[in-house]
């Protein structure tokens, strides 16, 4: 993924289902410069994560 869609994805108004290495993830923020995330998983939400975004993935509905 690159930092553009995760945006769009943060900005969408519908939930749009992202793994991050094959978790799932929720989308905080995105830093562009670095072309990194703030994640957490959707089952640990207090393990929030610096990532690349090009590890993010969307998956299907």
């Amino acid at each position: 993924m690159d930092t553009t869609r995760a945006e769009e994805i943060i900005n969408s108004t519908n939930m749009i289902n992202v793994n991050y290495h094959g978790i799932p993830v929720y989308i905080q923020t995105v830093n562009s410069n670095s072309e990194t995330a703030t994640v957490f998983p959707l089952d640990e939400m207090n393990n929030e994560q610096e990532v690349d975004v090009d590890g993010l993935f969307e998956t299907g509905p």
